[in-house]
This record gives C-alpha cells, sequence and structure tokens, in this order.
C-alpha cells in the first residue's frame, strides 16, 4: 500500500506523526515490544520467527514525495531519497536514525565507485546517485525500489563514469533489517574504463556506536573520528597514533582502518553495536558469487567513523591486475548483491554480547537462503534457474606417494575461462568457491547459467589446478565431473623445503610491533601480523648483517622474518637487502639440473635476484622482474597475490660441500617494496 505526500519530511516531527498515522491505521504494536524482549537463551531472530505468527506483523507500507521515499515494516522504517536512492535515514528501536544525521544527505548510506578515465585521469570518487524512481513491487508483504541511473554516448566526457546503475532496496514483512542490490551495466558501443572500486556504504550514528565486531576474536571499542584527527599521522594518511583520545582506553594506540580486513571467505558479517539502547547494526553477506578474485581475497570490513562497509570490488591487496579494465565497445552486465542489513536489539546493555552472537545465527539462515526468492529482477536467477557442479580432486605426486592424494581442503571453484590461476585477477564475472572435505570430494551449488573454467589449489601443494573442459551451466543442469588429477610442479625429489605452500607468510617469524605502535587487539593474536610497522623491525634485528638461515640448522617459525623488505639505513633512505639459504650437498649430482620452486604470497614493486654460490655476479642467474603492486605489507595483509617460479639450475652451479643461494630484494626506492614468501623448495635432478 502506498501514501503520496507532499511534506518537507525532514522537518517533519516523527513521533508525533507516526503515533497519529499508526493509531489511525490500528497497527499492533506487539512487535516493539518483541524487540526489546530478548531472553539469555532465546536470540531475538528465533522468537520472531517461532513465538509469532505470521498475521502478527504489520503490513509493509510506502509513503513517497518528491524528495523522498520512506518504507516502513513496523520494525524497521527506512528513508531514502528520491530519485537519488541514498538511504538518509533508518529508525529502528526508538533511535529515530541510526545513521549519522549531521552528515549531507549522500554522506549516510550511499554506493560508489572509483574510476579512470582513459585521458589519464585516475582515482576518480562518484557516488551512484540515482536520476529516476521506480516502484518495482508495492504490496503488504514486500516492497521492492528501484532507482537507477543511464548513461548515453551524448554525454560523453560529462555525463560520469559510462555505466548504467539500478540500485534496488528490498523490505519484507517481519523482517528485521532490508536487503540491497544493484545491477551494473555497460552496453556495446561505449568508451574505455577501468573501474578500481565499487562498494556500499552506510556511516552510523556517532554518539551511539562505539563497539566494532568482525569475528569472535576481533571485537574491540574503537577511537571516534575527532579522536582520529587529533592524532599524529603515521607513514601513510589511513594510520594515525591516537594522542589525544575522549576515551583514555584507546590513547597509544594505532588506528588503521586496514588492520580490520579479512579475507572474504569469513567476512559474511560485521558491525556494530550501541549500548543505549544496546542495538546491533550489521552488514551480512551471504553469498561471494559477485566479489572478485576468489575465497582468500581481502577486503575491508568497518572502520573508524562509526563506518560500516560492503566491498563489492576493490584493488585492496591486489593492485591493478585487479582493475575491471573495459575496452572500447565492451558489453557487460553484473549484479552486486544482494546483502542484508541486520538490525538486532537486547533490553540491557549487559546483554550487548549477544547481539553479535545473533548476527551470526542470522547470517547462517540468510546463507542458507541463498539465492533469495524474493528479488524482482531477472538479472537475479532463482535457485531452480541455477546448477551444480560436484566431483573430487586428487593429486598426483610420485615424489610423495607412488597413489594418487586425496586433495584434502582444496579451495576449488568455478570462474570465466582463462589461463591457470587467472581467477585470483578476475573481476568483471561471477566466482563460486568451495572447500573439498578430506577426501578432495566437492559440491559446487547455485551457479548461475554461463561457461566456466574449474580452478583450484590445495594447501600443502604449490601452484595452481585448471580443468580444461569448458564448464557449462544450465538452469537445473548437474555437472558431474568425476575424479579431477592435479599434477603439482615438479622436477625432481626434495632435497630441502622452508616454509608451508599454503599462499600466506603466517607460518614465518612475526615479531611483536613497537610497544609505542600497537593495537591491543592484536596482542598475543594469531593475526598478529596486522600490528602496524613490523616492517621496520628488520632493521632493527638485521642491522648490520642480512638474513642467513642454515639449512636442518635453523628454524622457519622464528629465523625467517616473515617479509623481505629493504633495511633502513637512516631516515626516508633505504637500501636492498641479500638473504642467504646456506646447505650441504653430499653428493653432487652432475647427471641433470636441479630446481628451486619459489612460491611468493605477496610482492610489491619488487625484484628477487637468485644467485648461487656467487653473490658478486654481475647477472643474476635468475629475475623475476619488477613484480607485484598489492602492498599486503603496508596494508598488514600477510598475503596478496601469488606468484610462483620452478627455477632451472644447472647443475654446475652447485658443488659438494657447503652451498649457498643468495636472495636479493634488489628495488630500494621506498619502505614497502618487498616480498612475502610462501615457500621455497630445493630438488635434485629427476630420478636422483
Amino acid at each position: 500500500m502506498r501514501f503520496d505526500f507532499q511534506v518537507k519530511m525532514e522537518n517533519v516531527n516523527w513521533s508525533r506523526h507516526w503515533c497519529s498515522l499508526l493509531g489511525c491505521l490500528g497497527v499492533n504494536l506487539l512487535v516493539y515490544f518483541l524487540l526489546v524482549d530478548c531472553s539469555e537463551k532465546t536470540p531475538l531472530r528465533r522468537i520472531l520467527s517461532s513465538n509469532v505468527k505470521d498475521q502478527e506483523f504489520r503490513d509493509v507500507k510506502l509513503y513517497t514525495s518528491h524528495q523522498q521515499v520512506v518504507v516502513d515494516n513496523g520494525l524497521v522504517q527506512v528513508i531514502l531519497s528520491r530519485p537519488e536512492g541514498d538511504v538518509l535515514g533508518i529508525k529502528y528501536n526508538g533511535i529515530s536514525n541510526l545513521l549519522e544525521d549531521h552528515n549531507e544527505r549522500d554522506d549516510r548510506g550511499y554506493w560508489d565507485v572509483v574510476w579512470n578515465q582513459p585521458d589519464g585521469r585516475e582515482g576518480i570518487v562518484e557516488r551512484m546517485a540515482g536520476t529516476n524512481f521506480t516502484i518495482i513491487t508495492d504490496h503488504k508483504d514486500k516492497v521492492e525500489l528501484s532507482f537507477s541511473k543511464t548513461w548515453s554516448v551524448s554525454s560523453k566526457g560529462k555525463g560520469g563514469v559510462p555505466l548504467n546503475v539500478d540500485r534496488r532496496y528490498i523490505l519484507r514483512r517481519g523482517i528485521s533489517g532490508f536487503h540491497t542490490y544493484a545491477i551494473f551495466e555497460r552496453l556495446q558501443g561505449w568508451p574505455k574504463v577501468d573501474l578500481g572500486q565499487i562498494r556500499a556504504v552506510f556511516k552510523l550514528k556517532k554518539d551511539k556506536f562505539h563497539y566494532m565486531a568482525l569475528s569472535d576474536d576481533k571485537q574491540r571499542i574503537m577511537p571516534t573520528q575527532q579522536d582520529r584527527e587529533n592524532s599524529r599521522p603515521l607513514a601513510y594518511p589511513e594510520a594515525v597514533l591516537l594522542t589525544n583520545t575522549t576515551n583514555p582506553k584507546v590513547r597509544g594506540e594505532v588506528d588503521d582502518k586496514y588492520q580490520y580486513s579479512s579475507e572474504v571467505k569469513d567476512n559474511k558479517v560485521h558491525g556494530w553495536i550501541s549500548p543505549d539502547p544496546p542495538v546491533g547494526f550489521w552488514i551480512i553477506t551471504p553469498s561471494e558469487e559477485f566479489r572478485s578474485a576468489g575465497p582468500t581475497k581481502q577486503e575491508l570490513t568497518s572502520h573508524v567513523g562509526p563506518t560500516a562497509l560492503s566491498m563489492f570490488m576493490s584493488t585492496h591487496y591486489s593492485g591493478k591486475d585487479l582493475e575491471m579494465k573495459f575496452e572500447e565497445g565492451e558489453a557487460w552486465k553484473k549484479v552486486f548483491g544482494p546483502i542484508f542489513v541486520y538490525l538486532n536489539s537486547v533490553s540491557s546493555e549487559n546483554d550487548s554480547q549477544k547481539l553479535w552472537v545473533d548476527a551470526k545465527e542470522q547470517m547462517l539462515v540468510e546463507v542458507d537462503s541463498w539465492p533469495y526468492n524474493f528479488t524482482q529482477s531477472s538479472d537475479f536467477p532463482s535457485v531452480d534457474q541455477r546448477g551444480t557442479v560436484t566431483g573430487q580432486l586428487l593429486v598426483r605426486d610420485g615424489y610423495i606417494s607412488k597413489k594418487l592424494i586425496w586433495g584434502g581442503s582444496a579451495y576449488v571453484g568455478l570462474a570465466t575461462p582463462g589461463e591457470v590461476g587467472s581467477w585470483q585477477r578476475e573481476s568483471k564475472g561471477y566466482q563460486f568457491w568451495t572447500q573439498a572435505d578430506n577426501e578432495g570430494r566437492f559440491v559446487i551449488k547455485n551457479v548461475r547459467p554461463g561457461d566456466y573454467n574449474l580452478y583450484a589449489w590445495v594447501p600443502g601443494f604449490i601452484g595452481d589446478y585448471k580443468n580444461d573442459t569448458m564448464v557449462t551451466i544450465k538452469a537445473g543442469w548437474e555437472v558431474k565431473l568425476g575424479a579431477l588429477v592435479y599434477e603439482p610442479p615438479r622436477h625432481g625429489p626434495t632435497l630441502w623445503e622452508i616454509g608451508i605452500p599454503d599462499r600466506t607468510a603466517s607460518e614465518f617469524y612475526v615479531p611483536d610491533p613497537y610497544p609505542t605502535l600497537s593495537n591491543r587487539l592484536y596482542n598475543n593474536h594469531t593475526e598478529k601480523f596486522r600490528q602496524y610497522g613490523l616492517w621496520d623491525r628488520y632493521t632493527d634485528l638485521y642491522h648490520d648483517q642480512d638474513l642467513i638461515y642454515t639449512i636442518n640448522v635453523s628454524d622457519y617459525r622464528k629465523d625467517w622474518f616473515f617479509a623481505h623488505v629493504n633495511r633502513n639505513v637512516n631516515n626516508e633512505t633505504y637500501e636492498s637487502t641479500t638473504w642467504q639459504i646456506k646447505f650441504e650437498l653430499v653428493n653432487a649430482n652432475k647427471n641433470g639440473n636441479y630446481t628451486l620452486q619459489l612460491a611468493l604470497a605477496s610482492a610489491s614493486t619488487a625484484e628477487i635476484q637468485v644467485r648461487f654460490n656467487d653473490a658478486s655476479a654481475k647477472v643474476a642467474h635468475f629475475s623475476t622482474g619488477l613484480i607485484g603492486r598489492d602492498n599486503a605489507i603496508a596494508r598488514h595483509g600477510i598475503h596478496g597475490l601469488y606468484w610462483l617460479y620452478s627455477i632451472d639450475v644447472t647443475s654446475n652451479l652447485f658443488h659438494e660441500g657447503s652451498n649457498t643461494i643468495y636472495l636479493r630484494q634488489s628495488r630500494s626506492g621506498y619502505t614497502f617494496q618487498g616480498v612475502m614468501y610462501d615457500y621455497l623448495r630445493l630438488e635434485g635432478p629427476p630420478g636422483a
């Protein structure tokens, strides 16, 4: 049901207006009391779903004016600008607006895009403001609204990013929150453009939300934006030392939004808690299909503001390799979302931790409900329009076992057809990933119709798997691939190895931060690598001599620094560093070549030069060349993009007795140049 009224709604006395209106409508206020009566053993979601009959919920109502649109289901009221489609307000549980209403209208809840123009202008940030408002569905059980913008060739040069964008909002009966998604489209003939970021942003009320929760072990009271502005800048704008804070508990810590990044496979729910009244605001992402670069891509979550983000694609922890690059005339369409903005409450501040527990349970409900059956876009296929892929991944490595090895815990996914490993640099299409069981068996459900390649990688083995058969999905299809065999790169028996092939540097030595530059959340935490300034600890530990690692003597957990970085010789001056691996060869085989398997977990404008037994050789025996722009060292990520090099080593470069491999990071222009190693292995000649 829709009501049209011509008033300037921001000036309305909402309390009196809505009490009068609800009284006229005869609304049953039982729902409100349910919102605040959340017993210890019965989370809010369960009360709403099991103890209240469907007909007791209020019908969803839609109210429109020239400038604003209001949707209300008795639990939540959402106010949107018309025709832009920005979220102006979210009224819930007695709070008139969960968003910061002191911000401008377009700076509370919005979508934006970062893009580059062909003329060289980069980093243009553009809000996705609609120019057309359409009611898709107006029903007592559900309202779906569209706020769209259309680009035309005639507007070239002045019409913003060349995209059609249709943003949708859905509010349903009896649901404590709302869903949002967007359809991005390019038509044939449109100009060349690069996209670097697509996200949804919600800026919450500053005087209400101070406690942030990202996971069971990543929760804390956060500083305020004013605290950041009064603090001391560090090596880059995002990082500050909190020196003058309203809350003394956070004083003396480092704050940096990148410290709160998460791999997308783990980033399904995050948000904020207000203590008075105790209310939770959560971003729930039930699927990874619309995100980029696979399940281990790292993305931002929530940060000081208080701000809650839904990152759909970005170049974070990857660099320009992950930009969406559209050629002249290239057509494209993709649906981002839906995501769910979930709101919950409890009656006592002492029970506020239950809000996080309930949010996790609601996340599981949303995941189990995917793909949603209530969207009204033909571009979002329902469950019966999708397909399934099954199979089993096995590994053949004759130097480990004469039998095939189960690909236990393998990451297996469908992505746009491409080269081996191309999925980690792919952002235009959809990706569907799962993790195999202990025997390598996998089921990939709810796959959109289309053509894909199947990709995989197996923890404990180097390299990437790609199945050469095109996997075609149509509505209702189940594609049974059977047993698939991956043969990881291998040329000879293992002579020695350093690390664990898992695409991260987490097993290596991560030092404690400087006591004056720590984030207390990560003290004694499994993600200690999120601490600020760890790159400079290398200079402290290896001030006069670089790292030397001796096979069968050193321990990579204590003796292999997590990042191969430059040495800080004085203020803003850096020098290249050369690491050494020393080992013994009892019988040097002259009948075949050796192989050095060199796997990198990250690279940031770096070059690794490899020399064998001759540190002064003018020309390196091998060089990666200049590689990587993932900036994972600076952004506190323990990995970025994966690189693998199988280096052929002629037998004359080794000799019986003591040998040394020199690894030189030769680029020394600034602080954060370097690599993080994943794994190194020296293989003897085949058959040795």
